[in-house]
C-alpha cells in the first residue's frame, strides 16, 4: 500500500510521462494486459489513457488494469490515470 508521501511523489515523476497505453473501443483485452504487466516490471510506474471511444469510465478501467497487474492505483485525471507496482530492481527508489 502506498502512502500519501510515495503517491504524491510518484505523480510529480509521472507528470512528464507520457501515455504508454491507450484504451479505446475494444476496451481491455488479455494482451493489452500482458502487455501492461510487462511495462511495469520495465518501469514501474505507467501512464495510461482512455479514448472517447472508450466503452468503460477511467475509473472502472483503471481498477480493472491494477486488480489484472496486481498493481496500485497512483491517481486518475480526467481521461488519464497512473499505475505503480515495484519491480525487482527498485528503479524509483521508493523505500518500502
Amino acid at each position: 500500500m502506498l502512502s500519501n508521501r510515495d503517491k504524491k511523489y510518484l505523480r510529480k515523476l509521472s507528470h512528464s510521462y507520457r501515455s504508454i497505453f491507450q484504451i479505446g473501443k475494444e476496451g481491455l483485452s488479455y494482451n493489452m494486459i500482458q502487455s501492461l504487466e510487462d511495462a511495469l516490471e520495465a518501469h514501474e510506474l505507467v501512464k495510461c489513457n482512455l479514448l472517447k471511444t472508450s466503452p468503460m469510465e477511467t475509473r472502472e478501467a483503471a481498477i480493472e488494469c491494477a486488480r489484472n497487474t496486481h498493481s496500485e492505483i497512483v491517481h486518475i485525471i480526467g481521461h488519464t490515470f497512473i499505475l505503480y507496482r515495484r519491480s525487482k530492481e527498485n528503479k524509483l527508489g521508493l523505500k518500502k
